[in-house]
Parts: C-alpha cells; sequence; structure tokens
C-alpha cells in the first residue's frame, strides 16, 4: 500500500486532486488522489470554522494541498486519516468534460481530446506503469546479452519500406521523411562493427489504416545482430527477451500485475508453425481459407487460440514467409518462394516481424529489381554492402502492441499517452 509509510507519522504534509467531497453537517471529508493512491481527509467545523468554509467551494478533481495530523481509523481508508488543520484550495476545477471515476464510460474520442484528464484514472496510470516497465526490461534484457543500445535518426532520404507508408516534409529546401524503420541503420551498424544494437524509439507510418491495431506514429523496439546464419539466432534472443519481461513483472511487479488482472502463458519453448503449415491447418480444422499469401487479424487470431489451447501458449512464431509480401531485403530461402523471416504472434496478434537479412550486394540489387525497386534511389544503402557487410538478422516490435496484448485492450491506441491516426494530431 502507497501510503502505508504514513500512518507512522504524527503529522503529514500531502496534495492532489479532490476525487470525492461529502458534508455532513459539522463533518467534512475530502478523498484525496494523487499516483501514490487515495486517502481521506477529514474536517471538523468546531475545530477550524474557516477551514471548514473553505471545503465547501472545493469541486470534483479540484487540486488541494493539506497539513494535519495522522488518526489510525479501521473505517477510514487504508486504516487511518489525515485530521486537517491547514488546507489549500490550490486549483479550483470546472464542471469535467468527461467522468474519470471509470463509473460511466465516455466516447474514445471525447477521452483522447481530454487525454490529460483520462489519464488520472487509475487504470490508465497503471498501464503506463506497465508500459514504462516493459521499456526498462526489455533494455535490462538486451544489454545483459551484450546489446548496445543505439540511436539512429528519424530524419532520412530513402525508406526502407513502401514510399507510399512516408511522412515527406521540408528540409531546407530537400525532401525529406519521417524514419518508417531504423531498418538501413542498424544494417549500417553491422558493416561497422558494432555486431548487436537495439533501439527503443519512435517510427511514422503514413498509413491510412483506421484499425484498432495501427497507429501513424508508435514506438519501435528493433533489434539487429551479425553472424546470425540460422533463423533462430534471431528468434532465441526475442523468446528470451519476452520471457524475462513476463517473469519479471510478475517477480517484481505483483500490484500491477494484480490490479490490471495480468495473466501470463509462457511455455519453456514458443511453438513455431510455418506459413504454409498454418495455412493449411487454418483450412482444414477451422475451415479459414488464406488467399492473399498474408495472414489476416482473424487468422491470427485463430492461431492464437489454437496455440495457447495447445502448447499453453501466449506466443507462436510464424516461419518461411512468402517472398511476395516480405521486403526485398529479408533472405529468400532456397526454393525461391519463401523467405528466411518470421512473426510472432502474442495473445493472437503480431507484434514483431523479423529475419535474416540478404547480405551479398548482387543477390540484393537483385530481389530489388525483383520487387520493381529504383535502386538509384537507394545507393546509400545499398553501398555499404561492397564492403564486407556480415550475414546478420533482426526484427521489428511493437511496444504499443506488447502493452495492449498484455492488458487485454482492444484498442492499441488507449496504450499511447497521446495517440496519432489519420484522423488525430492533437492534443
Amino acid at each position: 500500500m502507497a501510503f502505508e509509510s504514513l500512518k507512522k507519522k504524527k503529522t503529514v504534509f500531502v496534495s492532489g486532486w479532490a476525487e470525492e467531497v461529502r458534508l455532513f453537517g459539522g463533518l467534512a471529508f475530502i478523498i484525496l488522489r494523487n499516483r501514490n493512491g487515495t486517502l481521506q481527509l477529514t474536517f471538523k467545523k468546531d475545530k477550524n470554522d474557516k477551514l471548514f468554509e473553505e471545503v465547501r467551494k472545493v469541486t470534483i478533481e479540484s487540486f488541494v494541498s493539506a497539513k494535519g495530523a495522522v488518526q489510525l481509523s479501521e473505517k477510514a481508508r487504508n486504516g487511518f486519516e489525515i485530521l486537517v488543520d491547514r488546507f489549500d484550495l490550490e486549483n479550483k476545477a470546472d464542471a469535467l468534460p468527461l467522468d474519470i471515476s471509470g463509473k460511466i464510460e465516455s466516447d474514445l474520442s471525447v477521452r483522447f481530446d481530454y487525454r490529460y484528464l483520462d489519464l488520472r484514472q487509475k487504470k490508465n496510470q497503471n498501464i503506463f506503469l506497465l508500459r514504462s516497465k516493459v521499456v526498462r526490461y526489455i533494455t535490462d534484457y538486451m544489454e545483459s546479452q551484450g546489446f548496445v543500445d543505439v540511436n539512429t535518426p528519424k530524419l532520412t532520404t530513402i525508406g526502407a519500406e513502401s514510399g507510399a507508408e512516408l511522412f515527406k516534409l521540408d528540409y531546407f529546401g530537400k525532401p525529406a521523411y519521417l524514419s518508417q524503420s531504423p531498418q538501413i541503420y542498424k544494417q549500417m551498424l553491422q558493416c561497422a562493427g558494432f555486431e548487436k544494437v537495439f533501439e527503443i524509439g519512435a517510427v511514422f507510418r503514413a498509413e491510412k489504416s483506421r484499425t484498432v491495431r495501427h497507429l501513424t506514429e508508435f514506438t519501435g523496439y528493433d533489434m539487429e545482430m551479425s553472424n546470425a546464419t540460422k533463423l533462430h539466432h534471431v528468434t532465441d534472443v526475442l523468446e528470451g527477451c519476452m520471457k524475462y519481461v513476463c517473469k519479471t513483472l510478475e517477480k517484481k511487479d505483483k500490484q500491477i500485475v494484480d490490479e490490471l488482472e495480468l495473466k501470463f502463458n509462457v511455455p519453456k519453448k514458443f511453438p513455431v508453425v510455418k506459413f504454409y503449415d498454418a495455412v493449411s491447418l487454418l483450412k482444414e480444422k477451422y475451415n479459414k481459407v488464406i488467399e492473399d499469401d498474408d495472414l489476416d487479424a482473424e487468422a491470427e487470431k485463430i492461431l492464437g487460440q489454437h496455440f495457447l489451447e495447445k502448447d499453453k501458449s501466449d506466443f507462436v512464431f510464424v516461419t518461411d514467409y512468402p517472398m511476395k509480401k516480405r521486403p526485398f531485403y529479408h533472405r529468400y530461402n532456397k526454393d525461391k518462394k519463401t523467405t528466411n523471416s518470421f512473426d510472432l504472434l502474442y495473445k493472437g496478434q503480431e507484434i514483431t516481424t523479423g529475419s535474416l537479412r540478404e547480405h551479398r550486394y548482387d543477390v540484393l540489387v537483385q530481389q530489388a529489381k525483383e520487387k520493381g525497386i529504383e535502386t538509384e534511389s537507394m545507393l546509400d544503402y545499398l553501398n555499404m554492402f561492397k564492403y564486407g557487410m556480415p550475414p546478420h538478422g533482426g526484427y521489428g516490435c511493437g511496444i504499443d502492441r506488447i502493452v495492449q496484448k498484455m492488458v487485454g485492450i482492444e484498442n492499441v491506441k488507449e496504450c499511447v499517452l497521446f495517440p496519432r491516426d489519420p484522423e488525430r494530431l492533437r492534443p
């Protein structure tokens, strides 16, 4: 309990928002809330009539501060109350545009318009405390495995994926783009000899997707490593990281885990299924037909439930995706139809895409041409493969989606402090 230590003190000073205000003749109570939780402020009219009148001015969610004696009380929250002898109404709140008690559901667009109020809710506070922990534990794990934390440019001249997904801007009279992936720079760092790098940072995608799983600005967790010659060299790192994050949350953050009712189904080894085997499974067992050489949201959900029941696992790797749906820099398999690539599904949703990369210059140029990519515009990228680029591989993972699936929230935007999509550019 966050306020437990206050019980041992004689007098305390506290500040926060007035969650509730109750007046009963000669008694008044304010339930004060801050990031530590809630506690009860008690006012007695016969002790200080002027102070009591000040309490009458307090509206819900006004910011107040108080000083007083700690009195143990079984009936009060936390087993004690504060008998106030000094009180200040720091900032009186107007009528709220939304209910933040959680008792009345507000429209999502209204919540995002007044996100600074919406985030006062206890559940929302916990979501972002959880998110902070997830980022910290990913960092701890990656550094323990010898990876270097890097920061790559967010203003670039070229993209790593489809040009249609790039945000274009003017850079002192020259065209520039917001980074849609740190992919190019991660690979440059392999050429530079860093061997193992990771980054947690902003990623921008000019997708006009209006779904509960897409954002135009999100936080990516990216990794790249040299001497990755087998796909499991890459997936083993990701699997180890996800296991570490889940187990550390259970061990170190019980209060957050309990309050958000988190459940982790993490097996000793994540199940793996090849793409076309998954396609056959979906058709034969679930009558789900895949027609576009990719898994849609429904297919991912079915596979997630299948492997939860079969292997008691929230996670499943889907590997060997068709080259038709993968970037030109993914290494092709010998069949020239599939790639040495994977997605990691978490609770029925893709959170990570990764692969072994093609490190041979001639092969990479040929694959770009097969994809219809104009190589003249990518010389900065392609030239580095002429100078002893080692075999390597890596992945890109969405922090927002990890937290979304952990908490079990339908819309990923609720796991972003101030979300951005094709319609929203404020607050």
